[in-house]
């Protein structure tokens, strides 16, 4: 195909979107291991995870066989709205770093929310309302994902409670006031607003909170409130099933101008987006049908990939939820605060986790000054402000860039924009007055943390 013939931004219509969701976990020789009962160390089952999820997420949640699951017409509706997102020819990035390699990314940040966050948002609500719910409980890191899911909520009429994470609820006030503009309530977390939230107030006084912090607050919140669920933004397999129409959309969009990328990079935090945007790639890759070079992008603040082990865990810093075999530093472990709000999960998707296992992808870890450096490079040549968990894709997608100057390789690379960061100024007026530090868990930190997993499996 005539370099000539691809457009800046590739655009689907509305009858290429897809109808389906991809399920990886069909594709998978090793599936991932099981969510576990911590009281009685045996597998979940849908009986004991439905007073905590709606009936039908439940299902998506442990079918580990049906590849294709049909998107419900009210969603492909909604979808409408903001999708399908633009896959974009970074063309001026490519000429600013003077490298061969063609760079494409695709951008979520089309929407209010700001991120890719909605895809899943909408599903999960649609599935709470169908089932007669009142309302649903949740947390959140960046923002991101409680604003999707206050936006969700107030399109099918239900009652949304967030538990944001404290750092991020202090950082970022207009997030807040965006999910209280689509009706939500925000609570910073931890809180006394909950048992757990006490308990790990008395445990860790002036604790600036972590994601796993958040998730048992709402958890518990959920299971005490009658006509209430739970739903996550992240890690869950049912989320990452949801988020395969990003990268259902990537391939189609590729495919059309006959392109055939060689690296595929995503942030990673709890793998909502990095899953999502590999999902269609992979199975090839789990089929033999092709080869991609896949990275995950994490901060070395929370590396879970990078300095994480493979193991039963909690998913939450109150203890209270399932254990899941994930690359984890401890659900104890709360991280530096840094800016990346979105990426402080001290876990990873079990799937992810799984194929990282088994070597099917890569992982690197990036500092926050590095990051910020990348961010700024790409909105002065782009025209777009990523948010912070963005730009570590960014920054490891013009590290690889820059690889290819050195060696003259044409390759191609395709990144996930994850969202806007125009509510994430205070995080830029750090880095450019100079107040913007790298920390990094020490290995004595880690080994502590470790040593308090949980002795299963």
């Amino acid at each position: 195909m005539s370099e000539k013939k691809i457009p800046y931004k590739i655009y689907l219509t509305e009858d290429e979107m897809p109808k389906q969701w991809y399920n990886m976990r069909a594709d998978m020789k090793n599936k991932p291991a099981p969510l576990l009962n911590p009281g009685t160390g045996k597998p979940l089952t849908a009986e004991e995870l439905s007073p905590i999820f709606c009936e039908e997420l439940v299902k998506q949640e442990l079918d580990d066989t049906t590849a294709f699951v049909e998107i419900p017409e009210e969603i492909r509706e909604f979808y409408k709205m903001y999708r399908p997102s633009p896959l974009v020819r970074a063309y001026c990035l490519e000429e600013k770093l003077q490298t061969p390699a063609k760079i494409y990314y695709k951008f979520e940040g089309n929407n209010t929310s700001g991120s890719h966050k909605l895809n899943s948002a909408i599903a999960q609500a649609y599935y709470a309302k169908k089932q007669g719910l009142k309302g649903v409980t949740t947390e959140t890191g960046a923002g991101q994902w409680g604003t999707a899911l206050s936006m969700a909520c107030s399109y099918f009429d239900l009652d949304c409670k967030v538990y944001m994470v404290k750092v991020s609820y202090e950082q970022k006030p207009f997030r807040r006031e965006v999910m209280r503009t689509y009706g939500a309530s925000v609570v910073p977390s931890p809180s006394e607003t909950t048992e757990v939230g006490k308990k790990i107030l008395a445990e860790h006084p002036g604790t600036t909170g972590s994601l796993g912090c958040a998730i048992s607050e709402a958890v518990e919140v959920a299971t005490k409130n009658p006509g209430y669920r739970y739903v996550l933004g992240s890690v869950l397999n049912q989320v990452l099933l949801h988020q395969s129409v990003i990268g259902l959309e990537t391939k189609t969009a590729l495919d059309k101008y006959g392109i055939k990328p060689d690296i595929i990079i995503g942030c990673a935090g709890g793998g909502s987006n990095l899953g999502g945007l590999i999902a269609p790639f992979m199975g090839e890759k789990l089929r033999g049908e092709a080869d991609y070079r896949i990275i995950a992008v994490e901060p070395a603040s929370c590396p879970s990939f990078t300095r994480g082990t493979f193991a039963y865990d909690f998913c939450d810093t109150g203890m209270i939820c399932p254990l899941a075999k994930m690359y984890t530093l401890g659900s104890g472990f709360i991280p530096s605060p840094n800016h990346a709000g979105g990426l402080r999960f001290h876990g990873m998707s079990t799937i992810l986790s799984q194929l990282y296992h088994d070597k099917m992808m890569e992982a690197v870890s990036v500092e926050q000054t590095s990051v910020f450096e990348a961010a700024e490079q790409f909105a002065r040549v782009e025209g777009i402000l990523p948010a912070p968990e963005s730009s570590h894709a960014i920054r490891a997608a013009i590290d690889e860039a820059l690889k290819c100057k050195e060696t003259g390789e044409e390759k191609t690379i395709v990144f996930g924009l994850t969202g806007t960061g125009y509510f994430d100024m205070v995080a830029y007026e750090k880095y450019h007055d100079g107040l913007m530090t790298d920390e990094i868990p020490t290995d004595a930190q880690l080994k502590e943390s470790f040593a308090k997993l949980p002795k299963i499996g």
